[in-house]
């Protein structure tokens, strides 16, 4: 009988997700129904709305909203065009200079907005037009866009890190921000080396040079925008304000920039707010029945199970870390990065704590995994929108999207088994042991 739970959970989740239920309601109904192989329908109604709520009673929460908001500000205000002249400066000397240029802009626009689709939008919207212009392959164009508008999720501030942080017991949210940058300039790095091997073989060329004047121009422009990671992640380090006041903060901060560039309509304004409101509606009921899932896998023993299995198969901490990446990137292309995150936490970091792995190692590792979930078929955010950018299919896309997801797995698989790049900067801000 201590099987049924789990058994129940996992059939009626899956029955759900096959029937096309969004994600919310499938976790929450699941829940209900492994909860009515242990207790009667009142009390399962009652326990499941009573997690529901708790679940989402976190002043942590609060963030959610206020990132959501300053990274539309930010998408609207007149930032992108500014961070992709600063990347000019930098990578503009490259073979397909248009190409690195992208990556380079998303991974500052990432930094700055916490959002891949808005990256992709963003500074895919403005690239785009210019590759095409040049002679670059749309498709090629594309799949270095969607590749990299993901690198923002793990260079904070990243709203990812705030829902892990949640749904794992309390993992220091300043020290997920930190230890986020290393490997996001790997994500990063891991990009730009097979774009700039793909770019010569198809001849791609390099930027016009720029003087001196405009380099110190650009950089000044960009500035400003970049100054949000300053403040925003400076503060939280620092201790001078908590992650959820610092959310608050990256929107007064943004707002006024966008104020000062004269790029923000009072329509603007009114649409970035039911924006925000939408996603956090959606992101608040994700994190409400998935706290209620969280209850029943502890109940049903499912992280338990799932341990023994792994340690059946090895009991090297080498071996448990592929295993859970090769199921993390499978499920990842089923699933968006929100409910990967709250659904794979409470099953997966148990286990891996068990070998020795660190919390905020795993946060990384689980975030790594599903952001490149996100860029793969059938259902990945960032692919629909680079594609539909770009106007090429995913067929079309496919093709030179290989070898930069396979890139962009080695750097995963860096992060996952030389834990110093993502757990050295926390340290050394004294942010952890």
């Amino acid at each position: 009988m201590e099987l049924s739970p789990a058994l129940v959970l996992s059939v009626a989740f899956a029955v759900l997700l096959a029937a096309g239920v969004p994600i919310s309601f499938a976790t929450g109904l699941a829940s209900i129904a492994a909860l009515l192989t242990i207790m009667p329908p009142g009390p399962a109604l009652a326990v499941t709305a009573q997690r529901i709520a708790t679940g989402l009673d976190s002043f942590a929460l609060l963030a959610i909203p206020f990132f959501f908001m300053a990274g539309a500000i930010m998408n609207r205000g007149g930032i992108a065009r500014r961070l992709i002249d600063c990347a000019k400066v930098f990578v503009g000397w490259m073979p397909g200079a248009l190409a690195q240029i992208t990556i380079l802009a998303n991974m500052l626009f990432g930094s700055v907005s916490g959002s891949a689709v808005a990256a992709a939008s963003a500074i895919g919207g403005t690239m785009q037009p210019l590759q095409n212009k040049e002679g670059y392959d749309k498709s090629f164009s594309a799949a270095v866009n969607i590749s990299s508008c993901i690198t923002g999720l793990l260079i904070p501030p990243s709203g990812a890190f705030i829902i892990y942080s949640l749904v794992s017991g309390g993992t220091s949210i300043a020290a997920l921000f930190v230890a986020g940058y290393l490997p996001g300039l790997v994500l990063g790095l891991a990009i730009m080396i097979p774009t700039w091997i793909m770019a010569k073989k198809r001849g791609y060329a390099r930027a016009p040079r720029l003087s001196t004047g405009e380099k110190l121009r650009a950089i000044v422009a960009a500035l400003p925008s970049l100054g949000l990671v300053v403040v925003v992640i400076g503060g939280i380090v620092g201790g001078v304000f908590t992650a959820t006041e610092g959310s608050a903060i990256a929107v007064v901060y943004a707002l006024t920039l966008a104020l000062l560039y004269r790029e923000l309509s009072l329509q603007d304004l009114y649409r970035i707010l039911v924006d925000t409101l939408e996603a956090t509606a959606i992101v608040s009921l994700m994190v409400g029945t998935s706290m209620a899932m969280a209850y029943v896998m502890s109940l049903a023993e499912i992280p338990q199970m799932i341990g023994e299995w792994v340690r059946q198969v090895s009991d090297s901490k080498v071996m448990a870390l592929l295993l859970v990446n090769i199921v993390l990137l499978i499920m990842g292309t089923f699933l968006d990065l929100t409910p990967g995150i709250l659904i794979f936490t409470p099953i997966f970091l148990p286990v891996l704590q068990s070998f020795g792995v660190d919390p905020v190692h795993f946060g990384i590792i689980l975030v790594f995994n599903m952001c490149l979930g996100i860029v793969s078929p059938p259902t990945g955010s960032a692919l629909f929108i680079g594609c539909a950018i770009a106007k090429v299919s995913i067929e079309q896309v496919f093709r030179p999207l290989i070898p930069l997801f396979l890139w962009s797995t080695g750097a995963l698989l860096l992060v996952t088994y030389i834990p110093a790049i993502s757990l050295w900067l926390p340290r050394f801000f004294g942010l952890m042991p």
